[in-house]
C-alpha cells in the first residue's frame, strides 16, 4: 500500500515529528511506502508532492490542528486521527486501513 500522511500538533514540535517516524517506522515494517509530510514551527517540510499523492491509496492526517493544502487530497480516501494515536499504536491504526480498504 502506498500511503502518504500529514503531520502537525498544536505546538508544532514534539508530537509532529514522533508521529511522523512512529508512521514511517510501522508502515514499512508492515510492507507498505509512506512519505509524510510535518507541518510545523519551521513550516512545511518534506512536502508532498502532486504525483505522491496522486499515486497514494490512503492519506493518513495526523493533525491536531488545521493544516494547509488538504484540497490537495480532494477524492483520495482519508483518515484523520490526533497525532497521539499515531504516537501510541501506528500499527494498530495501518492494520484498521488495511482492513476497511479491503472492503
Amino acid at each position: 500500500m502506498k500511503i502518504v500522511a500529514v503531520a502537525a500538533c498544536t505546538s508544532g514540535i514534539a508530537h509532529t515529528y514522533i508521529a511522523k517516524e512512529k508512521l514511517i517506522r510501522a508502515a514499512e515494517s508492515m510492507g507498505h511506502t509512506i512519505k509524510v509530510e510535518t507541518q510545523g514551527t519551521i513550516g512545511i517540510e518534506d512536502e508532498l508532492t502532486a504525483d505522491e499523492v496522486k499515486e497514494a491509496d490512503i492519506v493518513i492526517l495526523a493533525v491536531d490542528i488545521a493544516i494547509t493544502g488538504t484540497e490537495r487530497f480532494e477524492g483520495k480516501p482519508t483518515i484523520k486521527v490526533p497525532t497521539n494515536v499515531c504516537v501510541k499504536a501506528p500499527k494498530q491504526l495501518i492494520q484498521k486501513i488495511e482492513n476497511e480498504l479491503k472492503k
